[in-house]
């Protein structure tokens, strides 16, 4: 239950002002079109957030409880920076805009979520806990926590939502993830 409810937080929190968030306000803007938009974010989020999953749990197999250890606690604290880091939307979606409103959405958040910290936390968060389902319907939940509202309410939230502290919360987290996971925790793995 831990590794659903930290990934569901933790990237409820990452998300807020994410570039992904920005490209949900821009495809709403854009298409208008609500459900079609939420149904592509859903989907390109399970299949993304799966295969980061899958690594995660691949690397828990490839590496020694030692080196797993210092991979992830040093992994969450890079987390805790570049959380701090804010992102520019990139043109994503309007190479696919033909595509209509869920396809556009499909393809545009797939590539949009390929490197970022979303996914990359989902790498980390899957490796911690070695929970692949409970972390890949965690991460996804907490993207369509942070995403739907943007979709449904658009503009009218977007200025009033303090991204700054939200970053700072969520740095917080990870930064104490990592901490707690060098200092040992987490004896799952024998470390």
């Amino acid at each position: 239950m831990d590794a659903f409810l930290i990934s569901t937080g933790i990237v409820a929190l990452a998300e807020i002002g994410d570039k992904t968030q920005l490209l949900s306000f821009l495809l709403a803007a854009k298409f208008r079109k609500p459900w079609p938009i939420i149904a592509g974010i859903l989907a390109a989020t399970l299949a993304n957030h799966a295969l980061a999953g899958a690594v995660g749990n691949w690397i828990t197999l490839q590496v020694g409880p030692e080196a797993l250890r210092w991979f992830l606690g040093l992994s969450f604290l890079a987390m805790a920076v570049w959380i701090l880091i804010p992102d520019k939307l990139d043109a994503e979606a309007a190479r696919f805009v033909r595509l209509g409103a869920f396809g556009t959405t499909l393809i545009a958040f797939f590539i949009a979520e390929m490197g970022d910290k979303t996914q990359i936390a989902t790498v980390a968060l899957a490796a911690h806990y070695q929970a692949f389902t409970a972390v890949v319907i965690g991460t996804t939940l907490g993207m369509m926590i942070a995403n739907v509202p943007a979709v449904l309410l658009g503009d009218r939230i977007a200025h009033r939502m303090p991204v700054a502290a939200v970053h700072s919360i969520a740095a917080a987290i990870f930064a104490l993830l990592g901490i707690a996971t060098l200092l040992g925790a987490g004896g799952r793995f024998g470390f």
